[in-house]
């Protein structure tokens, strides 16, 4: 229903910081086209695609592209979804967003905004395999009723190593976090020595902080926050 993945869109004041950032942890750059008049870029660790956008917008955003969206949107409002933003017509790049029900903004747009990086198969970044974006919610059924109304599979919630339930799609994973340490969406990335690749974050004097799940041993578990205030989860696989 929304299209092939393109990016998880962020709010970036100081693009160059940003992109230095990613970049430092050995994400990689991909050539960018002529759609937005705002500063843009993106990176990529060849599975997690971030475009850094300078322009004020949500702080975070799916975005996917269906090439015809203007076609597409009327099935989209009859299964409940409200845009509160269209711009749909001849002239324009057609685009138009909406809100997941814990106010996580979607975004849609009518084609391609780069052109994929060349990145190694199986490569990873120093944050090791992106399994998910991490969403805080309340109630796993609302949003999971919401997500799978649009394409996506949830699967059994699971008590450790926190209360979440993961939703998987083709392209992107989508997880339901309930926890009250993490008051916003967060990048969640997994290793079986996630202890290790911390300590080297940790040499770079990176910002870490242990604002996550109390039940998350510190020692294999961080946050690791970027300039821009993105939060990028890092936890031990084996638990």
């Amino acid at each position: 229903m929304l299209g092939r993945f393109l990016e998880i869109s962020l709010h970036t004041p100081d693009i160059q910081e940003s992109l230095a950032f990613y970049e430092q942890l050995g994400f990689v750059q991909a050539t960018v086209g002529e759609t937005w008049t705002h500063l843009y870029a993106v990176v990529t660790d060849g599975r997690l695609v971030i475009g850094l956008h300078g322009q004020p917008c949500p702080p975070i955003a799916l975005t996917f592209v269906q090439p015809e969206l203007a076609r597409r949107t009327p099935q989209l409002h009859a299964l409940g979804i409200e845009f509160d933003s269209e711009k749909l017509d001849a002239e324009s790049f057609n685009e138009a967003s909406f809100a997941d029900p814990h106010g996580l903004r979607v975004n849609l747009v009518e084609a391609r905004t780069f052109s994929p990086a060349d990145v190694p198969p199986n490569y990873q970044s120093t944050c090791g395999y992106f399994a998910e974006l991490g969403i805080p919610v309340r109630d796993f059924s609302i949003g999971c009723e919401f997500w799978e109304s649009l394409g996506f599979v949830g699967l059994d919630p699971a008590d450790s190593p926190f209360a979440r339930m993961s939703l998987t799609s083709n392209l992107i994973n989508l997880g339901l976090y309930r926890s009250r340490a993490l008051r916003q969406p967060v990048l969640a990335f997994e290793d079986t020595d996630m202890a290790e690749r911390i300590a080297r974050l940790r040499e770079r004097k990176l910002t870490i902080t242990d604002e996550m799940p109390d039940s998350l041993d510190a020692s294999r578990n961080a946050v690791l926050i970027a300039p821009e205030g993105t939060r990028l989860l890092l936890l031990s696989a084996d638990q």
